[in-house]
Formats: structure tokens, C-alpha cells, sequence
């Protein structure tokens, strides 16, 4: 994925909505999803991005500078690397901006850290121009809910690979084995299959142990009579896949089925319901009926669902405190579940984008009850 003109003129437009003059952005996924670079950035903050009308300027240090440059060439990106302050340096820059107002209104991310706005502020108080720094809540952010055609694109590889996963493991699953053991095969043939990293850190919790639905591998051996709760995910150019199966050893209990049955119930009734206009926590809370109805009620804690890109968890949430439309290009997972303490948890997690014709559902992996 390169440089892609359409986002920095989403982000201009939106800036101007907002009254901005500038806008200067320190988190680095924000970064990562306008330039479009790969392979260049990692967990550091090291990088601060300022955008006008006129200047597009990436300021970051000279272990980047190399990949910086190559990735940004035929872009509107231009990359300094000085060896200075990112704030510094930009109001520096300020000064050479055309048609501004006297006061520039500099927007800012919320999640600048405190010590870096104190910085900020010492900062301003010895420039001489006047910069009005203003506060803005995700305006990155919201601009990311919508993904473009190579975002989804990029989420179905990672996705493929997940999915390959999932066949390969449930035919490499014995009893006796650990959580640990399974979690460590199945992240290793996520990665030499072409993954260039997690989606997010492998979950796999058997038994009662799966009643905790964030649970951590461990050395809990797999049991006859188990459900085993997967949850894992790809990462391919810096994007996400992220998918639950559950499976059974030998064959489940009555209540167990019932349980499974009214997953596999929530989670199409719910993915049908997926279209633009539709209320985020109304979705959730229809997956909360179904579970109800089938007398699971009060075994799912968490939000039904939750958005997927350059992190695992991005917004629009299928939450019950998101009272707002979904809009098509939206990125969702599905994924009701039943926990019940001290016997078993299990859940069924699927994930796909919104569009005008329903939900088109990355996710291949049999929606069936595999036993092992």
C-alpha cells in the first residue's frame, strides 16, 4: 500500500470543517494510515507528522530517515530528519506558511501525553508568533472508520491466512496438550505463511479456563469433554485479521450444545442486520436477546463487536453505549459469546465490512460444531 492523494485530502477537508489551520499528529498509527508507508514504522513514537494547506512534513530521526525517503518518493510527503524537537521544529516551520490567519489554529491529538503538552506549552511561550494550540477528539480517527478498497483488500490476506490457520490447527489439536503448546503452533504457522506479525497477542483457553473471555495461554492441558476458545488474528502491511472459533474434544454436553447453537444463531442474525444507517447498539443488543432466548441471559459482559484496521481495536464498536449509525466501509467483528464460570466459555467471532448491499464477511472458517 503507497501514498494515497484521497486521505490527505480527507483530512484537509476535515481540518477545514474544524477551522484548523494545521493539524500536528504524534500517534503513529494516524501516521501510518496517512502516508500509507510500509515496512517503515514500529512501536516507537518517534515520528510526528504536520499537515496544512501547503506542506505535508514528516519529522523523524535518522533511524528512519533512509526507509522514509524511499517510501515517500512521488509523495506530497517531504521528511526531515533534524536533529531536534518534533514541536521545535514546527513552529520554525510555521513561519514560511502562506496565507494564514494571524493566529494559527494548530490542532492537536488528545493523546499527546502530558509531559509532551508541557513541553508544547514552554515551547510556545518563547515563539514569537502567535499558534493557538486546539484540542481535537479523534479527528484522525474518524477518518480511519471508513476504509478505502486497499485497506479492505489488505484484511482479506490477512484474513486468508488466519482462516488457513484455523484448518491446520484443529487437525494438529490432541488431548494432553497445553494451551501453550497450541497457542505456540498456531502463531508459527501464521508466520510462515506470511504474516509479518499478531494481530494481537494469541488466545487459546480451555475448559473452565475459557469462562474468561481475554484468558492467557497457559499450562492447562486439553481435556476430553473440553471446548477450547481460539482467538488470534494475522497482520499484513501493518493490518489486522481477527477471528474465535471454538472447538469441542469428543462430544459436547447438552447445555454445551445449546450454548453453540445460540452463538452460531446471534452471530448470523446479527451479521444480517449489518448495513449503513443501522445503530451500532441495537446490533448489540439483539445478540442479547438471541442469547437470552435460548437461556444464556446476563453470559456475555463485552460489546458484541468492534472495528478492525492498522490496530485491533478501532471504532465503530457494536457497543451498547454507541448510539451511532454505522456507515458503509466500516470494518466490524461479530462476535457473541457465553461464559460461564467455573464449566466453559465459548464464542464465535467473525469479521467483514459494511456496505450498501449487507455485510460482505472476510471470514471463511466453518460456522459448524468441529469436534476433535
Amino acid at each position: 500500500m503507497a501514498f494515497q492523494e484521497t486521505r490527505l485530502q480527507r483530512l484537509r477537508t476535515s481540518m477545514h470543517e474544524h477551522n484548523l489551520d494545521s493539524l500536528y499528529i504524534r500517534d503513529t498509527n494516524n501516521i501510518r494510515w496517512l502516508t500509507g508507508f510500509e515496512s517503515v514504522f514500529d512501536e516507537e513514537s518517534a515520528h510526528a507528522l504536520f499537515v496544512s494547506d501547503s506542506q505535508c512534513l514528516l519529522h523523524s530521526d535518522s533511524r528512519y530517515s533512509a526507509a522514509l525517503r524511499k517510501a515517500a518518493q512521488g509523495s506530497p510527503v517531504h521528511i526531515n530528519d533534524e536533529a531536534r524537537g518534533h514541536f521545535s521544529l514546527i513552529l520554525d516551520k510555521l513561519a514560511s506558511l502562506p496565507n494564514v490567519s494571524t493566529r494559527n489554529r494548530m490542532g492537536i491529538e488528545t493523546s499527546l501525553t502530558l509531559t509532551e503538552f508541557r513541553s508544547m506549552e514552554r515551547a510556545l511561550a518563547q515563539h514569537e508568533g502567535g499558534v493557538e494550540l486546539v484540542e481535537t477528539d479523534r479527528l484522525c480517527q474518524a477518518l480511519r472508520e471508513v476504509k478505502d478498497e486497499d485497506e479492505v483488500a489488505t484484511m482479506r490476506k490477512a484474513q486468508a491466512i488466519t482462516d488457513a490457520a484455523f484448518d491446520y490447527i484443529i487437525n494438529f489439536i490432541r488431548p494432553g496438550m497445553t494451551e501453550r503448546e497450541v497457542q505456540r503452533e498456531l502463531d508459527c504457522y501464521m508466520f510462515d505463511h506470511g504474516s509479518v506479525g499478531l494481530a494481537f497477542p494469541t488466545i487459546v483457553a480451555t475448559g473452565d479456563h475459557a469462562a474468561s473471555p481475554h484468558a492467557q495461554p497457559g499450562e492447562c492441558k486439553i481435556a476430553r469433554g473440553d471446548a477450547i476458545v481460539m482467538d488470534f488474528g494475522a497482520r499484513v502491511n501493518d493490518y489486522c485479521s481477527d477471528m474465535t472459533r471454538t472447538v469441542f474434544v469428543g462430544k459436547p454436553s447438552e447445555e454445551v450444545c445449546r450454548a453453540f447453537e445460540a452463538l452460531q444463531c446471534a452471530n448470523k442474525t446479527c451479521k444480517d442486520m449489518l448495513l449503513p444507517g443501522v445503530i451500532a447498539r441495537d446490533v448489540h443488543n439483539e445478540a442479547l436477546r438471541i442469547l437470552a432466548d435460548y437461556g444464556f441471559e446476563n453470559m456475555m459482559g463485552h460489546s458484541l463487536g468492534h472495528s478492525v484496521g492498522l490496530e485491533i481495536h478501532e471504532e465503530p464498536n457494536l457497543s451498547p453505549r454507541n448510539a451511532l449509525p454505522l456507515q458503509a466501509g466500516s470494518v466490524v467483528t461479530v462476535e457473541p459469546g457465553i461464559y460461564k464460570e467455573g464449566s466453559f466459555g465459548m464464542r464465535l467471532e467473525d469479521f467483514g465490512v459494511v456496505s450498501n448491499e449487507g455485510f460482505k464477511v472476510f471470514t471463511q472458517s466453518t460456522h459448524d460444531m468441529v469436534i476433535i
